[in-house]
Parts: structure tokens; sequence; C-alpha cells
């Protein structure tokens, strides 16, 4: 599909995604394509291949009755490749295994057709060996789709039976549903009902992606298409994703479809305005982000030293990334964003359960020695694919971030799947991008949630002049916290400004001081005048100047500039 000075990745709606040349939300489109002398209509997605993006994932396959397994050629099979096929093995989706970029010199294609058939057991005779960039042999793809995934079934003479899949908000229409029919048909003016909420609508139009929203007067079992209401749905919290819409009346005749599980954010951050002066232009703008992504939460929090601002969580590092850029670039925004935090559970002694996404709310030493039992962190299952000669630099940097082995498996003579089970915490830390420069860019990372485990965590806070700098405290392991304080003192010196009096910036896990730097004092030369003076007097002169600064430290205040948390908490 050509448009003259158009846009060519026509799926990639956002400009994150056309920069990075990565997929952040899954999109649609449907098209009719002539096979044989039939025509026949499928319905396409794309969607992301990041673990942070797995629900997009597990949501497109609910609509679909096939999947195609993309295998890089000069890569092979990926950490991200084996997760996704046992998604969509466990959903019972038809696999049609295709090989991309094999006009590369680098490209092996007989080695990813051998991974292909040992980790995945798919017949290399029914794989399509593509270029997506020079077309060689694409037109060869959807031929194999028709013939290998079968057709959808379902009734159209049945009550509707339709599925939620995805949701986005637009400003005239209210929210639009993009929905699979799975029994029954749908056309506007059909009065539906939802099951999780109860709520009655009235339809307003119902259509086809084509690739953008293409209007029909009726959508049919087997189809997908989107779906809006007139009057409009107003609130986005109201189309929970994996809900079923019936006709009202027909609620008894029609069995709820299993829904998704709502995805957990695992990755928390505060989120401050350069200036305070914006706060209200920034909340609008979060908001309008969050009506289209709704697996972002959202909750006010102020800072002593930022001022007003939010914690937001989201599903992994990349996630927040990507909405740290689209708020940039979107709408202009000029953000402080604290380093990654993950939640930790606090079992009291009554046997009660808190979990904890803040640090600030995290119990002090004298409250956790009386009222707490046990301080738990999470843990991951990561899954990495390297290849064989980086082994030992892998292993060694899983080890030195707390990692227990849980598998090492050669799937072909030169690739490794190697299984750890990691801190979460660890795996925020910028785990994926030491372990890209570990291996020059060869290896791939996989994770998903393991379990909560009893650990040995305490508050790291930032002390300047004995007061806490509340931005910056971390929750942390005990044995980074000598590492991390010293780093902290000596970067938050280089951006605090000199006094008139000595400022001390201390790193403190409880009531231990871990780290300290000092920065002097501006000083005037009191002796400047005397040349040929006792020694008493001098001495007289320079314990005055030393009774001033303890006045002066015991009243001065220190202000400290937003620039210097700007420079301190940026990468």
């Amino acid at each position: 599909m050509e448009r003259p000075g158009g846009n060519k990745q026509i799926l990639d709606k956002l400009d994150v995604e056309r920069e990075r040349g990565i997929t952040v939300k899954a999109q649609t489109c449907t098209m009719i394509y002539n096979y044989q002398g039939d025509d026949y209509l499928l319905h396409l997605v794309d969607t992301p291949g990041h673990v942070d993006f797995r629900a997009e994932v597990s949501r497109s396959y609910a609509s679909c009755g096939g999947a195609i397994i993309l295998v890089d050629a000069s890569q092979g099979v990926q950490a991200q490749t084996v997760a996704n096929f046992y998604l969509a093995f466990s959903q019972g989706l038809q696999l049609v295994p295709v090989v991309n970029k094999v006009d590369l010199p680098s490209a092996d294609a007989p080695r990813a057709l051998e991974q292909m058939q040992s980790t995945f057991e798919l017949d290399p005779a029914k794989a399509v060996l593509v270029s997506a960039k020079t077309g060689l042999n694409v037109e060869a793809v959807l031929p194999n789709v028709i013939q290998q995934v079968p057709h959808p079934v379902g009734d159209i003479k049945k009550p509707l039976r339709m599925l939620l899949v995805d949701s986005w908000y637009s400003n005239f229409k209210g929210v639009i549903l993009l929905v699979r029919i799975f029994d029954g048909q749908i056309m506007a003016g059909d009065h539906v009902t939802s099951f999780a909420t109860g709520l009655k609508y009235f339809v307003g139009e119902v259509g086809i992606m084509y690739p953008d929203q293409t209007a029909q007067r009726i959508l049919r079992a087997g189809q997908v298409g989107y779906i809006h209401f007139n009057p409009g749905m107003k609130k986005s919290q109201e189309a929970k994703v994996g809900d079923t819409y019936t006709h009202v009346g027909r609620e008894r005749e029609v069995e709820a479809l299993p829904g998704f599980e709502e995805p957990k954010p695992m990755v928390f951050v505060a989120a401050f305005p350069v200036d305070q002066a914006n706060y209200s232009h920034l909340e609008d703008s979060i908001n309008q982000i969050v009506l289209n992504d709704r697996s972002v939460t959202l909750q006010k929090e102020s800072s002593e030293a930022l001022g007003a601002g939010w914690r937001l969580g989201f599903l992994g590092t990349l996630h927040c990334s990507v909405f740290e850029d689209r708020l940039r670039q979107e709408h202009g925004a000029n953000i402080i964003i604290t380093p990654p935090t993950v939640p930790f559970k606090v079992i009291w002694n009554d046997g009660k359960e808190t979990v904890i996404r803040n640090p600030a709310e995290f119990p002090d030493n004298e409250v956790s020695q009386q009222r707490v039992a046990e301080l738990q962190e999470p843990y991951v299952t990561a899954t990495i694919t390297l290849p064989e000669e980086y082994l030992g630099r892998v292993i060694e940097l899983c080890e030195s971030n707390r990692g227990e082995q849980q598998g090492l498996q050669f799937f072909t003579a030169t690739q490794v799947i190697l299984r750890y089970n990691i801190p979460l915490a660890h795996l925020v830390d910028d785990f994926f991008g030491k372990l890209k420069s570990a291996t020059k860019g060869y290896a791939s990372l996989d994770y998903e949630e393991a379990e909560w485990r009893r650990s040995n965590v305490v508050k790291l806070q930032l002390l300047v002049n004995k007061v806490p700098v509340d931005a910056v405290a971390r929750v942390v392991h005990t044995s980074q916290v000598e590492r991390l304080g010293r780093q902290w003192v000596k970067k938050f010196k280089e951006h605090v400004d000199r006094q008139m009096f000595e400022v001390i910036i201390q790193a403190a896990a409880g009531r231990r001081i871990v780290a300290r730097e000092t920065i002097k004092p501006f000083r005037k030369d009191v002796l400047q005048k005397l040349h040929a003076s006792d020694v008493s007097r001098r001495r007289k002169l320079l314990e005055a100047q030393k009774e001033g600064r303890k006045k002066l430290k015991a009243i001065g205040n220190i202000a400290i500039d937003q620039k210097a948390f700007q420079a301190f908490l940026a990468k």
C-alpha cells in the first residue's frame, strides 16, 4: 500500500514505534485476498515481541486462528520467539513458520530451520523463506496462511456472542471497541449488554479496519471489527478487555467467554514536572496517554524536594521508557523521572501482608524490629538465548546479580538457552543493557513472574546536613548498600553548589551511615590585614570565624536547585 509522501509503516501509528523500529500497541487490519479465483477476507494483527507487552500478544491471539512465527535468518530463534510460541501453542493456534532476512550476508537459513524443528517441532518443508526488505518470496506468505490456518467457526443463527479484544479512546466518538464475533451478528441500532459490568448500550456504527476504520452494514460470526456506541461510551474503564457482549434479553442463552488476566504493574517510578507551573498541563498529558494504555497505574504523590507529582506503575522498563518518550514527543512535557523501583512485601507479626510500592512507605528500622515478621521481594524467571561463546560472561553477570541457575540447554551446537531466577529489582536496574554489552548484542531476554521470596532488604536514604532527601530514597538488598551509597554521595556532591557553611552529604541505611562526602564552605581570609601580629591574635580571629560558621550552619538551610536533582536522577 503506497501513498505519495505518506507513511510506509502503516500499522506503526505512534512516533516512538517508527523511531525505535518496535511495536508497542498491537494493530489490526482486514484485507481481501484473491487466491485461486476465490476471495478470502483475512484479519491480520501486528503484535509486539517484547515481554513488557505480553498482554497485547495474548489478547491478539484470542482474535486469531493462527500465527506466523517469524525467525530472523541471521539471529536464529530468540527468547521472545520461544515465549510467544508457547503462548500461541497453549491457545491452540495453527503456526506458519517464516524465516526473514535471508538476503543478509550473515543469514543462515538452514540453521534457523533446524532450530525451529528442534525447538518447536515445526516441519521445515512448510516454512517460507523471505526477505521483507527486497520483497523476495513475500508473495508466498499469504497462500501458505490460507492453506495452513483453518477458517473461523461460528453460527450466525445463534444469539450474539462477542469478545472485547481491545479498545481505544476517540475525542469525537468516545471509547471504540475492537471485537471478535464468535456467534450471531451485529449491526447499527442493536441493543447490547456487557457481562462484566451489566451496562447496556445502543450500537452506533460497526465496521472493519481496512486499514483505517471503514463502516459496514453488519458484522457476522468469525469476523473481527470495531464498534462504537450511540450515545458513546464515555469512560475507558467500562471497556473491560476480555469481556463478553450479547443482545439485551439473550444473556441466559449465552455462555461468557474466558477473559484475560489483567496485567499487573511490575516497575514503579515517580514523575515530577521540572517547573511546578506546568503541573496541570502534565496531568492532562498523562491522563490522555493513560486513556489508551490502561496497564499504567496512576497515583498522586508529593515530595519536599521536587513538589507535587505522580507515582506511575508500568509492566517493565521498556514500557516506562516508551511512556516517557510519548510524553516528551506528543505533548512536549518536561519531566523528572526517578529510577525505577519494584514492589516489596511486608509480613507483619499479626499475619497481615502489605505490598509497598513507594520507598517512602517502607518501614524504618525501629518499626521493623518490633512489628515486622518478614520482608519479601519479587523474583522472576529469566530465559536468555545466546551464542555459546558468551556463556561464561552471561553466567558471571547473572551470578553477580544474585541469580540462581535453573537450567542450561544447548538447542543447537552454538546456541544456548539459559534459565535463571533473578530478583526483579536487579532486572529493572538496566540488566538488559548489561546483557547486550556482554554479548555484543547477540543475546535476547524474556522473563515471567516467579514468586515472592524472603529477603534482607533495607531503605537507603540520602541525607544533606542530616535531613533526608525523600525524592531519592530506594529499597535495596544489604549486599548493594555500600556500593550504591558511595556512588550516590559522590554523584550528588558534583551537582550541589558550595555554600557559606559546610555541607555534609551522607548515605544512610537505617541508622547506619554507609558513605559520606563533605563540601567545604567558601572561606574569607580573616588574617589578611595582619602582618607582624602575635600568634594569639591570629588564633582569636580564627576561633571567632569558626564560631560564626557553627552558628550559620545551625540556622542555614541548604536550598538544593531543581537542576541538581535532574542531573543526579539522569542516567
